[in-house]
């Protein structure tokens, strides 16, 4: 199923140490291999689909389709990748970008056997503010590169065609986006902090630049179509420009989300709360899809007029205040089919 790689990781984080790679359903051999040969690193990888699943649920909190799950184990991702949308390119460049997170930060905290620091950041380098010398531990963005582009595309070269030509292509755009944001972190040495002498390692940025910056490249996404002879994209003839290889690009439309319909990955927003002062996408016109919001009014108690008293406590009163809540109306019997 396309959704083998979300799905595969998912049971790694349930599971740990007692997967058995065998046993994990729709792996292509390649990932087999790579998962007997490497069980500690697929922990890893369990490990940051959290963190990725968690960043797509930052990314969309405020818009109709938000990265929920259906049942509490995100089928949903998988289901949303079985149609090529704009949200699908989010989701693959996301997840990759996740791995490549995971796995780096697992190197340089000395968790694998297969790598640790980066071992090409030895003696002396060089930047804009002079020369200084390689210390401390520098994250091997390379390694976690490497694996996750072995890992993750191994299910797409198995087939040709557009779905998978736009997988392996937002693919990319998640692994480059982590090392978009490696930094140079230094440490100063010297007579009072002169900076006389450098030390300094390459660090990943925090993965919530990687959320912001490929939440750009989405509303930005491109539609293509196969080209002629199957290996690359065509646009449009309408189209602004065509993609590069840092643009997520898709193949199909974008369902509404306003409906339940699980075949698209779409939970609907009946019951979301909106903003009914908001005119954008939280708002409730948009959030609702025009079929109204319920208001429910709720007590809200909070800490108020809070005074530090010498010494050394903050005393604080308890301030009541009425709140309301708005959220979108379910669609009406005759709109309301929950597509299986």
């Amino acid at each position: 199923p396309p959704c083998a790689f979300h799905l595969f990781i998912l049971y790694i984080g349930a599971l740990g140490a007692r997967v058995i790679c065998d046993n994990i359903p729709g792996l292509v051999n390649k990932q087999r291999q790579l998962c007997q040969r490497h069980p500690d690193l697929m922990q890893s990888v369990g490990d940051g689909a959290q963190e990725w699943i968690r960043e797509c649920q930052h990314q969309f909190r405020y818009h109709r389709w938000n990265c929920s799950t259906l049942h509490r184990h995100h089928a949903v991702f998988g289901r949303v990748v079985q149609r090529s949308s704009r949200e699908a390119a989010f989701v693959y460049a996301i997840s990759s970008a996740g791995v490549v997170y995971a796995v780096t930060q697992a190197c340089s905290q000395g968790e694998l056997r297969s790598c640790n620091c980066d071992p090409h950041k030895r003696g002396q380098g060089r930047d804009e503010r002079g020369n200084f010398d390689w210390g401390g531990c520098s994250d091997h963005v390379d390694y976690g590169i490497k694996f996750a582009k072995a890992f993750i595309d191994a299910r797409e070269r198995t087939v040709k065609d557009a779905h998978a030509l736009m997988n392996l292509h937002n693919n990319r755009c998640g692994r480059m986006a982590v090392k978009h944001f490696v930094k140079l972190e230094c440490k100063c040495h010297g007579v009072s902090g002169s900076c006389e002498l450098r030390t300094c390692w390459s660090a990943m940025s925090d993965f919530r630049r990687t959320g912001d910056f490929l939440r750009k490249k989405y509303n930005a996404a491109i539609e293509v179509t196969l080209n002629q002879d199957g290996t690359g994209f065509a646009v449009p003839s309408n189209a602004l420009r065509r993609p590069t290889k840092n643009d997520l690009v898709y193949v199909e439309s974008s369902p509404d989300y306003c409906v339940m319909d699980k075949a698209v990955g779409s939970l609907g927003t009946a019951g979301r709360v909106c903003n009914k002062s908001s005119h954008g996408p939280d708002g409730c016109e948009v959030m609702c899809c025009g079929r109204g919001y319920d208001t429910t009014r709720i007590r809200r108690v909070t800490q108020c007029e809070c005074k530090f008293r010498w010494c050394c406590a903050v005393e604080c009163k308890n301030c009541e205040e009425f709140v309301d809540i708005h959220s979108c109306k379910a669609p009406k019997h005759a709109d309301w089919q929950d597509k299986t």
